[in-house]
């Protein structure tokens, strides 16, 4: 008899609004003479957005997992690779995944909703 591995499934989320872009997250401040790197005002505001809507908040997946996700923006013009970085910093920050470098696998989509940018996404546990 085959032993087939069992995957996990978590429950399909939606978070609204349209992740910002990786490269304008992050900003350099100077304090007392030294300098630090922080997050913009508007990554804040994603990361507080997305807590709230993620139902997965604080469930720690600690083993790999795949990503499947499907991010709708407001034009064409972000780029897709951008927001998934986004969005696995935001499962970490959020408690859904202990570290963002146990994701092994992304299946991922850009698609096109002017009126109602969102991301729509499953994790499966691959252990």
């Amino acid at each position: 008899m085959e032993s087939k591995k069992q995957e996990i499934d978590y429950p399909r989320q939606t978070i609204h609004g349209q992740p910002p872009s990786k490269s304008n997250t992050y900003k350099i401040t100077k304090i007392a003479g030294h300098f630090s790197l922080g997050k913009t005002n508007a990554m804040k505001e994603y990361e507080e957005s997305f807590f709230m809507q993620c139902s997965l908040r604080k469930r720690m997946i600690t083993s790999r997992f795949k990503l499947i996700i499907d991010v709708f923006f407001k034009s064409d013009q972000p780029d897709l690779d951008n927001s998934l970085k986004v969005v696995l910093d935001c499962l970490q920050s959020c408690g859904a995944i202990k570290n963002d470098r146990l994701c092994a696998e992304i299946h991922a989509r850009k698609l096109i909703d002017k009126k109602d940018p969102r991301i729509e996404f499953i994790l499966e546990d691959l252990t």
